[in-house]
């Protein structure tokens, strides 16, 4: 479905909800789609999705982002993903972010490992902040003094930056190993339900996101291969890997 309502490339065919915050009819269509089919197949569990809100409450509650990476989505990019979890309380139980314009599938069940389109991964095994790659998602609900302090941290250290538009594919993309880290000084609930417990099989190193009021009002997120964890411990802004 997201890929049949991809909008050609081109300056963009989107709503602006504020700066660099689009929403195509795709995000909606994807998200009620979800909705129905998730309610058909489990119908006492809970429904969050990220044009919604909370649909519907139970002790197991399914979280969806139905376009990640919207802002690619809308000018014909391939950098998106449909991100669904199921979480049990706090507790995330499955992850499934799919990414359609690049035929991958990157799923989780708690304790039974994380995969790619059915093979095992595993986050990097660096160790080297010289030899590190990090990715450092934007978010305009920061001001752009506290994100350029985490940029200039990170460059300090060493490692090269990188930005991709996809918070929750930069978050597989540690457990991938692609990347030795992602960071965001502010993510949603929806944005990162799915990575949860796709980084935890993985062996990544991440933020404890749901403290505090994290599933209700977001966080911010640092997930990165083990290795770094202490060289990143103490970036400006964010809560530390655990």
């Amino acid at each position: 479905m997201a890929m049949a309502m991809r909008p050609p490339p081109g300056s963009g065919h989107a709503t602006m909800k504020g700066p660099q915050d689009w929403v195509t009819e795709a995000d909606g269509a994807v998200e009620r789609f979800l909705s129905a089919e998730l309610t058909a197949a489990f119908p006492a569990d809970g429904f969050q999705g990220e044009e919604g809100g909370i649909a519907r409450g139970g002790s197991l509650r399914w979280v969806v982002d139905p376009i990640d990476g919207t802002s690619n989505f809308a000018r014909g990019g391939t950098r998106f993903c449909v991100s669904v979890a199921c979480l049990e309380g706090d507790t995330p139980l499955i992850g499934v972010i799919a990414a359609p314009a690049v035929q991958e599938t990157i799923s989780a069940r708690r304790d039974q490992g994380a995969f790619l389109n059915g093979k095992r991964i595993r986050a990097a095994g660096t160790t080297e902040m010289g030899q590190a790659i990090m990715e450092l998602g934007w978010s305009r609900r920061r001001t752009n003094a506290e994100y350029l302090a985490v940029c200039e941290r990170v460059l300090a250290g060493g490692s090269s930056l990188r930005q991709g538009g996809s918070g929750a594919l930069g978050l597989a993309d540690v457990a991938i190993g692609r990347v030795d880290g992602y960071a965001e000084l502010h993510l949603h609930l929806w944005d990162v339900a799915a990575a949860l417990v796709i980084l935890r099989e993985a062996g990544a190193k991440v933020s404890d996101f749901l403290a505090g009021d994290g599933a209700v009002n977001g966080n911010g997120i640092l997930a990165c291969a083990p290795g770094l964890a202490d060289a990143w411990m103490a970036l400006p802004g964010l809560p530390p890997p655990l």
